[in-house]
């Protein structure tokens, strides 16, 4: 296909990034793992940093951090052709469930990613999703024609002011508010709804009002949000931003599971005159799966399970990548409760 031509017209080197835990699971690193991830996450690889400049993240165009770096996670670079080989392998085998692709802000980029989408989904029997800059309704296609099973625009900021503050222009990126939401439009147009995602990092400065109205619309838009705790990293514009706490987060998590599993409505939720979410009024079968600790697990595609993509092993802990043992279920109510009233 013409992208496959392209794609290898532009590289230097024939590499493609690799997740550390993921780079570990395939045999393509040695070290031990507390918990496996489920998913092999793969990283574009460029010569240089991505065009955009989002004030948190180490791949952005004014960042000092190393291009290893996407939020706390090392992501070395491998020979392309051996990773593809052993992905598809883990991916029959039932070793991983689904690959993961995400992409810099650079055309060569999104080259790469359709070359790689195309190979790993061969035979149609390997899910692929791929995280992707805004594309037109061609280049979400185009990702559909090589075997890409799910998309995913990245809003990242619950709000257009925080938006604007962290990807958009005063960032002095490329991005804006309105441009991020028309290409989820363009995605689902091509994905149809279900097979459409996007990430929301909680901690970026977003009121959890703002949280509860943004999700609503995805989820009404036939869009999955993924949450995310916002990391600090070395050399990024935000490297001396605080994590958001563990309580804000709880209630984000909860936000968002009630939402996206329609067990609650934006009229289930109540808050203070800060945006901050004081009261929850839920069904007891809701409540039964709060207890058990599933809104406090990593979210995403299918399959995903993130390991410590925001947190350190010896915690705390925000996305759980397996689920919770009582006792952490527990304890995650705990600060719930003792923030918000749950009815």
């Amino acid at each position: 296909m013409g992208f496959t031509v392209l794609f290898f017209s532009h590289m230097k080197h024939r590499l493609v990034r690799v997740s550390a835990g993921t780079a570990i699971v395939l045999g393509l690193a040695k070290g031990w793992l507390s918990a496996r991830p489920s998913t092999a996450y793969l990283l574009t690889y460029v010569e240089g940093r991505c065009r955009a400049n989002c004030a948190f993240c180490p791949q952005a165009r004014d960042s000092y951090s190393s291009l290893e770096m996407l939020s706390r996670v090392e992501w070395p670079a491998y020979p392309i052709d051996v990773v593809v080989e052993k992905v598809k392998g883990a991916l029959r085998s039932k070793l991983l469930a689904r690959a993961c692709i995400q992409v810099v802000n650079r055309p060569e980029a999104i080259e790469q990613a359709l070359w790689l989408a195309e190979r790993l989904s061969e035979g149609g029997l390997n899910p692929v999703s791929v995280s992707t800059p805004p594309l037109s309704l061609e280049g979400f296609k185009r990702l559909k024609e090589a075997g890409v099973e799910r998309a995913s625009v990245a809003l990242d900021a619950c709000s257009e002011e925080v938006f604007e503050e962290v990807k958009g222009s005063r960032a002095g990126g490329p991005y804006s508010w309105r441009s991020h939401w028309e290409a989820l439009d363009r995605a689902l147009k091509v994905f149809g709804p279900g097979r459409v995602s996007t990430h929301l990092i909680v901690g970026l400065g977003e009121r959890e009002i703002d949280l509860a109205r943004t999700v609503a619309k995805l989820v009404e838009m036939g869009v999955t949000p993924a949450l995310f705790a916002f990391t600090p990293i070395p050399g990024t514009k935000l490297e001396g931003k605080p994590q958001p706490s563990l309580a804000s987060y709880r209630r984000a998590q909860l936000l968002r599971f009630l939402l996206v599993n329609r067990l609650a409505s934006l009229d289930d939720f109540s808050f203070n005159q800060h945006g901050e979410l004081i009261e929850v009024r839920i069904k007891e079968q809701a409540l039964e799966a709060v207890k058990s600790g599933e809104p406090f697990k990593t979210s995403g595609c299918p399959g995903c399970n993130r390991p410590f993509y925001n947190e350190r092993p010896s915690g705390p802990i925000y996305n759980y990548p397996r689920p919770l043992s009582r006792v952490e279920a527990e304890e995650a109510l705990r600060v719930l409760e003792g923030t918000i009233k749950i009815s």
